[in-house]
C-alpha cells in the first residue's frame, strides 16, 4: 500500500458523515505505519466498542475508507476470513458490516463480511504456506495470495462505494 496522509485518510471514507470522518481516531502509530507491508489499513476505534475502520486502495486506484461495525456475537464455529482465507489463523474472525455509501446507505442497505478480528490479513498472506509437495513454489504462492487479498479487499470497498 502506498503511504497516505491524515487528510487523505479522512477524506477517503465513503460511508461516513463528515463529522464521523473528522472525529475518527487515527490508528495507533499512524506516523510509523509500515506501508510497504500492508495491503490495506484496518483498526478498531478505542472509544466506540464494535466500530472499526479500513482504508483500501480501490480497484480504480483511489483510496476508499469504510466505516465498519462488528456484530455482538462471534461465529458459532471457527470461521474463515473472507479476505485472506488463511486456514492457520492465530486469531479470531469477526463479522463486520458496513452501510453502503450514498442514498443506498441512507435507505439502510448494507453489506457484511467475515474478517480477521485484528486485521492481520496482510501478515497472514505473507507467511510461507505449507509445502504440499516437493518442488512447490512457495514464493509464487505467497505472491498470488497477496494479489488475491488485494482484489478481495478492494472488491469489498467497491461494493460499499457502489451505493453512492
Amino acid at each position: 500500500m502506498l503511504p497516505i496522509t491524515e487528510k487523505t485518510l479522512r477524506a477517503s471514507f465513503v460511508n461516513a458523515s463528515r463529522r464521523e470522518s473528522n472525529d475518527l481516531p487515527l490508528p495507533e502509530g499512524f506516523d510509523a505505519t509500515p506501508w510497504a507491508d500492508l495491503d490495506y489499513l484496518g483498526w478498531h476505534d478505542p472509544k466506540i466498542a464494535r466500530r472499526a475502520y479500513v482504508v483500501v486502495p480501490g480497484l480504480d486506484g483511489e483510496v476508499v475508507g469504510v466505516l465498519l461495525t462488528s456484530t455482538d456475537r462471534a461465529p458459532r464455529s471457527r470461521a474463515l476470513c473472507s479476505w485472506c482465507r488463511d486456514v492457520r489463523l492465530p486469531n479470531g474472525v469477526v463479522t463486520f458490516g458496513a452501510k453502503r455509501a450514498g442514498a443506498a446507505g441512507r435507505r439502510g442497505d448494507s453489506v457484511a463480511t467475515l474478517v480477521c478480528e485484528g486485521f492481520e490479513c496482510s501478515l497472514n498472506v505473507r507467511k510461507d504456506p505449507p509445502l504440499p509437495y516437493e518442488g512447490f513454489d512457495a514464493a509464487a504462492a505467497r505472491a498470488e495470495r497477496i494479489d488475491v487479498l488485494r482484489l478481495r479487499v478492494a472488491g469489498f470497498a467497491d461494493v460499499v462505494r457502489e451505493g453512492a
